[in-house]
């Protein structure tokens, strides 16, 4: 992956020194090679981490008219590099980015249609004077903008646009609010800085500096359509699905790994990952992540009935590859939980975060891209919240039901929003906006809305996580459950094929007899690993006293002294967001908020 950033429009050649201070500050994202192209009326940087083609596929690239930086892989290169080929054009090297700007150019801005993979990129045409922009169907690649100056800046990461002197570290009440209520989501398309945007996943369009015009639309959601396959058949189609979208992203001129949890769905992709390889006499390297004494603290809950190393064992044993088990400890997930505010730009999900984070500097010692199984639970609806009746009919985003005890945490006249119906706007909205077949009967309709929820938010925040600590070690992480084709053919499954003999991912299970071991295979759901050390609270308690005996701290400026007392005091396990994050991660969470304002020198206008 790499890091991009630009300014279209204003006066473009005095501001190279910003430029610069842009550019490095995507470093980690892209430590390879750095390039940069300057016209009268457009700037594009780019930041490389060589995957495909290393010695070629130097960015910004440009064919024609055309000037291209991108951030992805295209999984469908080759069909496309035949497809153009037939069309007369003729490629200088093998990486993907040279296809894109090619099909770019043929055929404009319906390539959109063609693509099967995780990117944001931008292209300058120089003739006509004006940008497209584009990102991923699922928003796996971020893409952040502002309009300035009659200027449009853009960038992969929020560090990059406040490193412009047009960007300011500012924020409203309510982009205030959505941080208190909503983090670590984000609102859909908001940079949470004051007039920083994201593009929406599966939206491009155009600006045009001359007329300061930007026009921006999605070309993918997800639709609904009848379904008229039987559950044998649904389940060839996922199985194929599936396999074909991990096969196609094993594809690496740098060595490449596996996560595996002993979970399913990094199972199922090591081990489709591991018989690619063994076919090809390869040999897979799957890494794996624990903690200090946690098998000494663990305790089974509903939402994690058993922990990972017994499993993690059973497919090491079972697959043919070279595994590593990374063990982490608690100093360093309370000392890495501002690294992580610093790769993410904003308060995260604590130490499932700082957890990512120094899991990832330790898989780039093994490879520098790696296979994950983020966002199968989205799309196949294998959360708690999908299959209890009780929970999925609440109104309310059911990975966050805590607005009003987050809102206990609040000073009186820090944001001028009625905290529980700014909430609520969002969730309706989402729901509102979910495609749904007329006559649908209630089930399904709100088996959609909840898949729409989940993809539109919970997803995008795993996705975030998932970029953002493992490019901080400039590592490549791809998602294959991310593959928009398995995820526009599951929106129309019936919820019964989902749930198939009551499991969580019934369907999938089905699907991939074979691949697994049945132990593996038919494991109840856990979510991912962290840390059940006591010690860990103690540290984070610790840490969050400090920062209360010192009235300087900007926390003091919007969150209740008392209340976080009270917390640190609390054996009270209210969730704060998803199944994670506890008591332990919302007193690390609070850290993170107060870090986040203090070095980025928040200022609420």
């Amino acid at each position: 992956m790499c890091g991009i950033a630009g300014q279209i429009g204003g006066n473009i050649r005095s501001m190279t020194p910003f430029f610069e201070e842009m550019q490095s500050s995507l470093a980690r994202r892209g430590p390879d090679q750095r390039g940069m192209a300057v016209f009268d009326r457009a700037a594009l940087i780019h930041a490389r981490l060589a995957v495909m083609d290393p010695e070629n596929g130097r960015q910004p690239m440009r064919f024609d008219r055309f000037t291209m930086v991108y951030n992805g892989e295209i999984y469908n290169t080759p069909e496309l590099r035949r497809e153009l080929a037939v069309l007369g054009h003729t490629f200088e090297n093998r990486s993907d980015t040279e296809v894109l700007l090619h099909a770019f150019a043929e055929f404009g801005e319906s390539v959109v249609d063609r693509l099967n993979g995780i990117y944001a990129f931008a292209v300058w045409d120089d003739l006509e004077k004006r940008l497209f922009l584009c990102r991923d169907r699922m928003g796996v690649k971020p893409l952040f903008y502002a309009r300035r100056n009659g200027a449009l800046l853009f960038a992969s990461e929020l560090k990059a646009l406040l490193r412009h002197p047009w960007v300011e570290p500012e924020v409203t009440r309510e982009d205030l609010a959505q941080v208190l209520l909503l983090g670590p989501g984000r609102i859909p398309g908001s940079g949470v800085f004051k007039d920083v945007r994201e593009l929406l996943p599966g939206e491009c369009g155009w600006y045009s500096p001359d007329a300061d015009a930007l026009a921006l639309r999605r070309y993918w959601r997800l639709t609904d359509a009848p379904c008229r396959d039987s559950f044998p058949e649904a389940a060839e189609k996922t199985r194929f699905l599936v396999t074909d979208a991990i096969r196609r992203q094993l594809v690496s001129d740098v060595p490449l790994c596996t996560f595996l949890s002993g979970g399913l769905d990094s199972s199922l992709i090591s081990s489709v990952a591991d018989a690619e390889y063994a076919a090809s006499g390869r040999t897979l390297d799957t890494v794996s992540v624990d903690y200090l004494d946690n098998a000494k603290y663990f305790h089974a809950s509903k939402f994690q009935p058993n922990s990972d190393p017994a499993f993690i064992k059973i497919m090491a044993d079972y697959l043919h590859g070279r595994h590593h088990l990374i063990t982490l400890d608690t100093p360093e997930l309370t000392r890495a939980l501002f690294d992580a505010v610093e790769a993410r730009d904003l308060p995260g999900m604590a130490d499932v975060d700082s957890s990512l984070l120094l899991f990832c500097r330790e898989i780039k010692k093994v490879a520098t891209v790696a296979v994950s199984g983020e966002c199968a639970d989205e799309i196949f609806g294998g959360y708690p919240w999908y299959r209890d009746p009780t929970i999925r009919e609440r109104e309310g985003f059911p990975w966050a039901q805590s607005t009003a005890y987050r809102a206990t945490f609040i000073k009186d006249g820090v944001l001028d929003v009625d905290p529980a119906e700014f909430v609520d706007h969002y969730y309706r909205k989402t729901c509102s906006e979910s495609d749904i077949l007329p006559g649908t009967d209630p089930l399904e309709t709100r088996m959609k809305q909840m898949m729409n929820l989940n993809v539109d938010w919970f997803m995008q925040t795993l996705l975030d996580r998932k970029d953002r600590m493992s490019m901080w070690s400039s590592l490549e992480v791809r998602v294959p459950f991310c593959d928009h084709r398995i995820a526009e053919y599951l929106y129309t499954v019936p919820w019964a094929y989902k749930d198939h003999d009551g499991y969580e991912k019934g369907l999938l299970r089905e699907a991939m007899r074979g691949v697994l071991p049945d132990e593996v295979l038919w494991r109840k759901k856990s979510p991912y690993p962290k840390t059940h050390n006591p010690a860990y609270l103690r540290a984070v308690t610790q840490e969050l006293e400090s920062v209360l005996a010192d009235r300087s701290q900007p926390i003091h400026d919007i969150i209740r002294e008392d209340a976080l007392r009270a917390l640190t005091a609390s054996d009270r396990a209210v969730p704060w967001y998803g199944q994670l994050m506890t008591t332990p991660q919302t007193v690390a969470w609070f850290l993170q908020l107060n870090h986040w304002l203090r070095t980025y020198r928040v200022r609420i206008v």
